[in-house]
């Protein structure tokens, strides 16, 4: 066995010793580094002092107190101490206690019992501190214990700690056990559980407890009232705030500045705007802290003028204040003034936090502006703040609000870190563009990522559907809301389904959600249905929801219009004058149409009918020329959007001098061929803009993107990005067409299996001829041949993606019988006479007649179809089923077959039976429509 050899330690001086010590803690004293403090620690080794705790000690706290700490270091050098004191143990796990960390004083204590090391009396305060700070209350629990078995729990600082530690844990009742066992309290005790009993909201023990204080002969002070009015103010509890205020003036305390603050800022935060103003004017000085709480208050009630005097009347002001006052331009709808501000707050040298650009990035994305956007994103990204989880998010809602979806993709793939927020926002934000398939795509990728939806989640998800008229998938991502997490549905979540049900003219379904929501419905969901009925013309529903509207908001602009809208369609002119004086002998006034548009960073904003721009001649010339050539490539005002009793050039002129016409003639001045402009629109986008939209973008090669109240259309090529669903629903009225050769519509009046009428408007395509125009429904139904094998793939073992790959169909193509399915089937009964039924096809697929060198034609008018995404399963085989027994043949004789449709699809067959009344009715529509195209000059023989 080797010999042990021991290394001689050097032999110092006692002097030496002492020079070396001074020095050391000098040098620990003055250390601003991790480093440093390593480079100490190697020297105090070197020269044989580790033994000297005192030094150790200091080394320690010297890791705790760095700008950047080092608890791990601290602890390890700790953890190698040979028995340190008691009072040095206690020195640790004070400044632990007190720490960014103070969880780490537990490590401490642990380490201390295992170490068999004395823990006295004062090692239990900065222990039950740092349960207090964390919430600790097992940690808390086990202290308590260990300090009644060592006869610890008798000291009043034990005591003291103790009842704060329940109080913060909101163990209040063992909080006001141990009080009550104190048989001595001092002003701090009694503090502690004053503000206990605040910070639980149990305000009337509060009263009771002082009265009981001033009968144990201690006098309340000043800190203590400061200390419940903060917490008043803190809670919103305006009701104990007053009465509390009121005990004060009754007892005579004395009212000093602290408390003054206090009660100032207590009235401000309960939104008692007018008490909070007397008391501040008579507070002198006028702190910064209690005048930023009056901007708060002041932006909270909506009086943001009054919250901007206070601003300007300040002479220092520092980042809380100018981000209070940004905030309550952002949130109170003056989103161009935060912008300016905070331009202005650069300016001055303040440098915004987190908090500040959270608020400059929330105004970004309600005005909508694109530039200032990138100019923020710029900011956040040259001062490191692009890894701030927040940050991030609310870029994704900023971008996906400005319309540029593909922006608040990058800045989601670019994270690195993901939350429930990240995803929920990055959902919501394919949602409001109709993206309902990303929408879903990204859920199933959150799910497989192990993150757990929130009920923000739901809602975007069923935003998507209803926006893209998925019923089956929405009533299963409901179900699954419920059932598979746990969450239970808020109003947002049954809104949602109204809405779902509203648009696809499911009122039935909509009205039985309403009745069987377990909370009172609120305005929103009322006007959702509202909406629906407005949509479908059921007046009689509508009426019944309109009255529901005003029962719970007598001053509801909406639906006095609705109202008013109604008979004015009925042209009851009196009924609508009726209404009208009700409106304005209660001060009731409609919503004015707004529109933006920001050019080179610049926001300019139209009313209807504007005349105050600086080049409103420019504008409305221009304006005039605009709605020439569009008449000249088929459009015709729609004056059914004009619910007014005017004359037919005055309804014309009300019709075209819509804000957003006006914003976009604008935009047509300024930007060239091929560019993009962007209009945020502060209500619905009406029928007649809709269509004008989307032949302006073809007419002039641009692409136009409007935001308006709840969604975005994004219009190129004489194609919105809604589908048109946004009108109404696919499944009872979207069907792609082309023009007549006159050029006029050319309506299809049908009856669906449900009996709704349903009117088929076709899609305009201009210039037109009779040849094209037949071509594109030959085109349109081989892509419902298409369909029919992809959907046919659903049953098979391998999955439909596959095949759309072998096949070289994307998604939309896939998804394309939701389109027209429901619609375009049965206007193909009408033109049967055009093609024939090859009966050698074992599926029994409809085969066309060829037309010739027109492919390219074809491509293109494929192009300009219309669908929504998309379907599942369910309405897959409603689909093969209806489908497959509408597979009405019209023969070249124009005689009518069945065909069984493809498959042995006897199940969905059976499960959805034809509605045998319907077919009558759509032969019987065939004879009319074929009489009604012969008088157009149309040959169909």
């Amino acid at each position: 066995m080797n010999a042990m050899i021991t290394i001689p330690q050097p032999i110092l001086s006692s002097t030496v010793h002492i020079n070396h010590y001074n020095h050391l803690l000098t040098s620990l004293s003055a250390s601003v580094s991790l480093s440093h403090l390593k480079q100490i620690h190697a020297q105090i080794l070197r020269l044989g002092l580790d033994r000297s705790n005192s030094l150790i000690i200091k080394l320690v706290l010297s890791a705790c107190t760095l700008s950047s700490p080092s608890f791990d270091y601290a602890l390890s050098v700790f953890y190698q101490m040979h028995n340190p004191k008691p009072h040095l143990s206690n020195k640790l796990l004070r400044e632990l206690s007190r720490s960014i960390k103070p969880e780490k004083a537990f490590l401490a204590y642990v380490w201390m019992r295992e170490q068999g090391l004395v823990i006295d009396s004062y090692s239990l305060p900065p222990l039950l501190k740092a349960s207090t700070r964390v919430l600790a209350l097992n940690e808390g629990m086990e202290l308590h214990g260990f300090a009644s078995k060592m006869n610890f729990v008798s000291d009043p600082f034990v005591q003291t700690g103790l009842v704060a530690m329940y109080s913060a844990c909101e163990n209040i009742d063992d909080a006001r056990l141990m009080f009550d066992k104190m048989p001595e309290r001092d002003i701090v005790a009694w503090n502690v559980m004053i503000d206990g009993y605040c910070g639980c909201g149990r305000y009337n023990n509060v009263l009771p407890l002082i009265e009981e204080m001033k009968r144990s002969n201690v006098k309340p002070d000043e800190k203590i009232f400061s200390t419940v009015v903060s917490a008043c103010g803190r809670a919103g509890n305006l009701e104990f705030g007053k009465a509390f205020h009121q005990f004060i003036i009754e007892n005579r305390v004395v009212v000093d500045y602290n408390l003054q603050c206090a009660l100032v800022v207590m009235y401000a935060s309960c939104g008692s705007m007018d008490m909070a103003t007397n008391m501040f004017r008579n507070l002198s000085p006028q702190n910064m802290v209690v005048s930023t709480a009056m901007i708060t208050g002041y932006s909270k009630a909506g009086q943001i003028e009054a919250a901007r005097v206070i601003f300007d009347q300040m002479a220092e002001k520092d980042l809380i204040c100018w981000s209070a006052m940004i905030s309550g331009y952002a949130e109170g709808g003056q989103p161009q003034k935060a912008l300016q501000l905070f331009d202005k707050m650069l300016t001055s040298g303040v440098k915004p936090d987190q908090v500040t650009i959270l608020s400059v990035v929330s105004a970004c994305a309600n005005l909508g502006a694109l530039d200032n956007a990138i100019k923020i994103q710029s900011y956040i990204d040259e001062n490191r703040l692009s890894r701030v989880l927040p940050v991030n998010n609310a870029l994704i809602d900023m971008y996906a609000k400005c319309g540029e979806l593909d922006r608040a993709k990058q800045v989601f793939a670019r994270m690195r870190k993901l939350n429930v927020i990240t995803w929920s926002s990055m959902i919501m934000a394919y949602a409001v563009h109709g993206d309902a398939i990303n929408a879903l795509d990204l859920f199933h990728e959150m799910k497989s990522q192990k993150v757990e939806p929130n009920g923000v989640t739901f809602v975007g998800l069923l935003y998507a559907c209803s926006h893209a008229g998925l019923i089956a998938e929405g009533r299963k991502i409901f179900a699954s809301m419920v059932n598979n997490y746990n969450i239970t549905p808020k109003r947002e979540h049954y809104g949602c389904m109204v809405d779902l049900y509203g648009r696809a003219n499911l009122l039935k379904e909509a009205l039985e959600v309403i009745e069987q929501m377990p909370m009172a419905p609120n305005v929103v969901i009322w006007g959702s249905l509202m909406s629906a009925c407005r949509i479908y013309n059921e007046a009689e529903l509508g009426e019944f929801s309109a009255k529901r509207v005003l029962e719970l908001d007598p001053y509801h602009d909406g639906a006095h219009v609705f109202l008013s809208n109604i008979y004015a369609k009925e042209r009851k002119w009196e009924n609508v004058g009726a209404i009208r004086k009700l409106m304005q002998n209660k001060g009731v006034v409609k919503q004015q149409g707004c529109s933006r548009i920001e050019l080179d960073g610049e926001i300019h904003e139209f009313l209807t009918a504007d005349k105050d721009h600086v080049r409103v001649n420019e504008i409305y010339e221009k304006l005039g020329a605009v709605v020439g050539e569009l008449e000249v490539a088929g459009y015709v005002p729609n004056m059914s959007c004009v619910l007014v009793d005017l004359d037919e050039e005055e309804k014309t002129k009300a019709l075209l001098w819509h804000s957003e016409k006006l914003a976009l003639s604008f935009g047509l001045l300024r930007q060239k061929r091929g560019s993009c402009i962007r209009i945020i629109k502060n209500l619905r986008v009406c029928e007649d803009c809709h269509n004008f939209m989307k032949l302006a973008s073809k007419v002039y090669g641009i692409q136009i993107v409007v935001r308006d109240r709840t969604r975005f259309h994004q219009y190129e090529d004489g194609v919105c990005s809604c589908k048109d669903y946004w009108k109404v629903p696919f499944s009872t009225s979207h069907v792609l067409g082309t023009q007549s050769p006159n050029r006029s519509p050319l309506p299809l009046i049908c009856t669906t299996p449900n009996r709704s009428p349903l009117q088929l408007n076709l899609l305009t395509v201009a210039p037109c001829n009779h040849s094209n125009w037949l071509q594109a429904h030959v085109f349109v139904f081989s892509m419902v041949r298409k369909s029919y094998r992809a959907v046919e793939t659903v049953a098979k073992p391998f999955t439909a993606e596959k095949y759309l790959k072998k096949i070289g169909l994307g998604k939309e193509d896939y998804y394309f019988w939701k389109q027209i399915g429901k619609a375009l089937l049965c206007t193909y009964t009408v033109f049967g006479a055009m093609w024939w039924f090859n009966e050698a096809s074992p599926l029994g697929w409809w085969t066309l007649k060829p037309v010739p060198k027109e492919e390219k034609e074809l491509a293109h008018l494929y192009q300009r179809i219309n669908y929504p995404y998309p379907g599942d399963e369910e309405a897959m085989t409603e689909f093969i089923a209806k489908g497959g027994m509408i597979g009405t043949m019209v023969s070249a004789k124009g005689t009518i077959e069945m065909d069984q449709g493809p498959m042995n699809y006897q199940n969905q067959l059976q499960k959805e039976k034809f509605d045998q009344e319907a077919l009558k009715l759509w032969l019987r529509m065939k004879n009319e429509v074929i009489q009604e195209l012969q008088e157009k000059g149309y040959d169909l023989e």
